[in-house]
This record gives C-alpha cells, structure tokens and sequence, in this order.
C-alpha cells in the first residue's frame, strides 16, 4: 500500500513555501542516491488528499483498476462499518450478565429509571436492588426527591434502554453499549479524516475495540462512557470544521496561469468563512457532554482554544502576515457564539424534566429558603439550579473519603489501581486446583496498549513539538483535556475508569507510532498511485521491518485482550487462573 504513516509536512500548517529549491546539501547528495522529500503544494497543505493503495498492491491481489476503484471508494464507510460491527458483537454478547448490580450501577440504573418515569430523580431506599432484580415491576418509583450530584444527560440516555427493555440489566446497560460501539465507528473515521488513511483510521478503532476499559464501560450503566462518547463525537465535528473552513479558503485563494495556487495575504486575513454547521454541532455535543458529568466544562475550554489555534494555522498557511489578528477579527466571536453559548444552552434544555415537573430536588429553593438577594429578578427555577449546582459542586471538591479502589491520576496511564466492579467465588469448582473459581468484571485497560500508549504519548509530543505537526497536537489536547484537570483534585476519590474519556486519543497516539514504524512506501505521495519506475531497497527494507514491528506490537495488543476477557466480562475461571492475569500486586 502507499504511504500509511502521516508525513510530516501533512501535518504541518505552515511549512516551506511552494516551489521552493531543496538545500543545496541535499542537491549534492542526489548523487549518492538520496531522494529528496517532494515539495507540497498550497492547495495541499491546506486540504491534504487521502492516501490509497497503489497499482502494483492491487495488481498483487490480480484486482482491475476499475474494481480498485470501486473498492477504494467503500473502504472509506466499508471498513470502519466492518470494524464497528465487531465491536458491536464483542460488546452486546452476554450483556445482561452478570445479573447483577454492579459497581455504582446501583446509581444511575435507578435514577435513570425513576428519570424517564417521572421527570426527576427519586430517593430510593437502601437494600432495594434485590427486589428489583428479583421482580421490576413490583417495585415502586419514589416520589420524593433525591440528591443526585451528576447532570441527566447521561441518565436520560440509559433510561431510553430500559424503557425500550426494561428495569434489567441488559436494558440499563443497552444504550451504553449503542454509544459503546458508535464511539468505535466515530473514531474510524475521525482516524481517517486526521491522518488521510482508511488503513489507519481503522486500526484506531479497531485498538479502541479491544481495550479493556473501554469493553467493560460499554458493558456498565455508568456515566463515564457517555461523556466519552460526546466528547469524541464533539473532537470529530471540530477536526470536520477544520477541514471545512480551509476548503473554503482554498476556494478563494487565486492560480496562476499554470494552475499553482498561491498564497494571497489579503485573501487570508479578511475573508469571512461564514456559517460553520460543524462548529456549532462541537458546541451541542460539548453541552451534552458537560451535562453528562461536570468535568465536561474542562474539555470545552480545552477544544476551544485549540479549534482557535487551527484557524490562526489555516490563516497562516493561506499567506495572512499577521494571522492572529486575522482570527480576533474574523474568527473569534463567531467560535466563540458558535460553541460556549451553544454547549450552555444545550447544558440548560438538559434539565427540562427537572425544572417542569416542579417536584425535584432542591427545586423550590429559590421560592422557600432562597427568598431576597441581588438576583431576585432571575426565574426561581434558574436560581433553585444554580444553588443545587452549587451544593454538587460542594460536595465534589469535597468529597475525600476513602475508597479501597481509588487512585491517584499519576498510576493512571500505567493501570496501576483498576476497579473491581464485580467479585464473585465459587466453591466446589473441580477444574481449579485450589477447589475455587473467581468471576469478576475488572475496570482495567488492555495493558499492552496503555503500556505502548506511554511510549507513543512521547512521540505524539516530540513529534508535535518539533515536527509541528497538528495532528499531535491534536491527540495531546484530548488526552490532555480528559487527564490533566484530576491532577488539581489529587485529595478527592477518584477512579481509574475517569480515563476512558481519553481513552480514544491514547488509541490515535498509539496509531500514529504505529504509522510512523510502518513509513511510507518509496515514492509514494498521498492521493497518487505509486510510481513503479522507480525503487529504493533499502527504503523496503525497512518498510518491511517496521510493518513487521508493528504488526507484533497490534498482535499482542489484541492477545492481551483476549487473554482478559474473562477479567472483562465475569466469567468463571479456576481461581489459580485469576491469580495469573493478576500482574501487578495492586490490581487484586
């Protein structure tokens, strides 16, 4: 195939201008056999082609040109639709088992089902999950209110399942499991769309796939895996804008009379870009996202800055002298509008259940206890809301009680405390030597792709930093954006399964090491067939022995998960089994 790893000036926003001559020390080495990088066109550098497979693969595989083309063209929706499907069988099989109520499931199960019933979320009574397990429907909804401390987007979301399959487990864990394997398909094609690869869009899904993480909170009525699923689904609509708003300068920028496009400063530093139906898609999926879990807020403000950034590059690149300038002027109140007001609006619509059924928790704050104050003129629901957010808000900065499965955010990237959601020993188990068997469903990463992703998370920098590339800098964001904000609360409870939210931007980071192992073929120039006139064994090699390297690294990666599985879905195994997948002594 042609060129699978990203090359670095694709991923550059600004570079050497077009036609400019190679150093004269690579001109002199040209006799040695030393072939010169080729130079990337404006039109290029703005709206990188997508990379295909050559002639000489499809003709290894006796396929005609007119076929490879139709092949090509499915590809690009065919294989992450194939990757996705997968993920869909891995993560629906067994869903209702165990049948239990595992982990904080005792939670959102029930104030999704009282939610979806009723509007708002009731006070369950302690020891009531047996009864529900038991029989559903001889349990009764509370109709007093209960403190809840987490918006109900993602509340809503699992009650849709258990009004389509009931007050069970498979049906409080069915629309986890549809975000679980979107959120796969999602990063398919966000994959594709950054580094101009369908083999390397689908290999990111296919990582996120087989991580542990990401299975078992696919698998759990949790909130965790739904703000994952906005925020990737928030990234992918900002990387879509991105490319979307350069096409738009790319149009507008003039050819000369051979055709080259050229960079014009005017053009880039005055024209308006317009309706951005991307952006403000980004703004209603980061309002859903912080109306899943609060620290939603953080990556709102993180992919904001960053989407900035991307038009200042765009400016750049275009020819803007002064591209900073160029965005305050043109681009900064309508990003602006277009996402933070959005996102709040949407925040607030989320509430709708709580604030018309005039029964919720703390909803008649404003009418009882918060009477007077400088904010009378304000509705009493958005002043009974704003001092319940204040009251969560309380709560959570303060809440520092221990936990047998807590973890400092440090251990993280190195799975050094998972969370055991569910524990279970069986006597009288013949085919253990110890006469027991184990089940449990562990919250725990695949380890050889968060181990590997330490390694490609320092290539992700190196490579953003030195090589300028805004692919990089992209991935480092979102694993930044859902990481780095738990570092201010290191006394609060915290758990290792807060970090499936960046899970999908250690999946790119690992595909972009992988990419860059693998290389490009010789000759090979993204959205052309590769030149056959022309050969480089030594670049071969290589590439062979890379492809080899990195096909060893996805092997183990997906062996490992494999090899855990029964950690991930409670199944039984000899005890003396479970003690063996126990690597570390703080996993047990």
């Amino acid at each position: 195939m042609t060129s699978t790893a990203p090359e670095a000036q694709q991923g550059q926003d600004a570079g050497d201008a077009y036609g400019a001559q190679p150093p004269a020390w690579q001109q002199r080495l040209r006799r040695f056999g030393h072939v010169p990088r080729p130079e990337t066109g404006l039109r290029e550098r703005l709206v990188p082609p997508y990379t295909r497979p050559g002639r000489r693969f499809w003709a290894a595989l006796g396929v005609p040109p007119t076929l490879a083309g139709h092949l090509v063209r499915w590809s690009a929706w065919g294989g992450p639709l194939l990757v996705a499907l997968v993920a869909g069988v891995l993560r629906f099989w067994n869903l209702g088992k165990p049948d239990a109520v595992i982990f904080d499931e005792t939670y959102y199960a029930k104030d999704a089902w009282a939610l979806v019933n009723q509007g708002y979320e009731g006070a369950w009574p302690k020891d009531i999950d047996k009864s529900i397990l038991a029989d559903p429907s001889k349990v009764p909804i509370p109709v007093e209110p209960g403190y809840v401390v987490h918006p109900p987007v993602g509340k809503w979301i699992i009650g849709a399942g258990e009004q389509l399959f009931g007050f069970t487990p498979f049906g409080w864990r069915f629309m986890v499991a549809v975000l679980g394997t979107l959120s796969v398909l999602m990063l398919c094609r966000i994959g594709r769309r950054l580094f101009r690869s369908t083999f390397l869009g689908c290999l990111a899904g296919a990582l996120l796939a087989v991580d542990g993480l990401h299975f078992v909170m696919s698998r759990t009525a949790l909130l965790d895996l739904v703000l994952m699923f906005f925020v990737l689904a928030a990234f992918g609509c900002l990387v879509a804008d991105r490319d979307w708003a350069r096409r738009r300068l790319a149009a507008a920028l003039p050819v000369d009379e051979d055709g080259v496009m050229r960079p014009d400063a005017r053009i880039a530093e005055t024209l308006r870009l317009g309706w951005r139906p991307w952006r403000l898609a980004a703004g209603l999926m980061l309002g859903l996202a912080f109306g899943t879990k609060w620290n939603g807020l953080y990556i709102l403000a993180a992919f904001g800055v960053m989407a900035v950034l991307w038009d200042v590059g765009a400016r750049r690149t275009a020819g803007a002298v002064q591209p900073y300038a160029a965005v305050l002027r043109r681009d900064l109140v309508p990003a602006f509008v277009s996402t933070v007001p959005v996102a709040i609006g949407t925040y607030l619509v989320t509430w709708t259940g709580w604030i018309v059924t005039d029964k919720g928790y703390y909803r008649n704050w404003a009418a009882t206890e918060g009477k007077g104050g400088s904010f009378t003129w304000l509705p009493d629901w958005l002043r009974s809301l704003w001092h319940y957010e204040y009251q969560v808000y309380e709560f959570h900065v303060g809440l520092t009680s221990g936990h047998t499965y807590e973890s400092n955010p440090w251990s993280w990237i190195v799975l050094g405390r998972p969370v055991s959601y569910f524990y279970e020993e069986q006597a009288g188990c013949a085919a253990s030597a110890t006469g027991k068997c184990a089940r449990e469903v562990l919250a725990i990463g695949t380890p050889m792709l968060w181990w590997a992703s330490c390694f490609a998370l320092l290539y992700v920098l190196w490579r953003w930093f030195f090589q300028r590339d805004w692919r990089a800098g992209a991935i480092a964001c979102g694993v930044a954006a859902g990481w780095v904000p738990w570092f201010f609360y290191q006394e609060r409870t915290i758990f290792l399964f807060y970090a499936v939210v960046f899970v999908p931007f250690l999946c790119l980071a690992v595909t972009m090491m992988i990419g860059a192992m693998i290389g490009p073929a010789a000759g090979a120039v993204p959205g052309k067939d590769l030149d056959l006139t022309t050969s480089d064994p030594s670049g071969e090699r290589r590439r062979t022995l890379g492809a080899v390297a990195a096909g060893v690294l996805v092997l183990l990666i997906v062996w490992n998960f494999v090899y855990f599985w029964p950690l991930y879905t409670g199944t039984s195994i000899p005890e003396n089994s479970w003690r063996d997948r126990m690597w570390l002594d703080t996993w047990v």
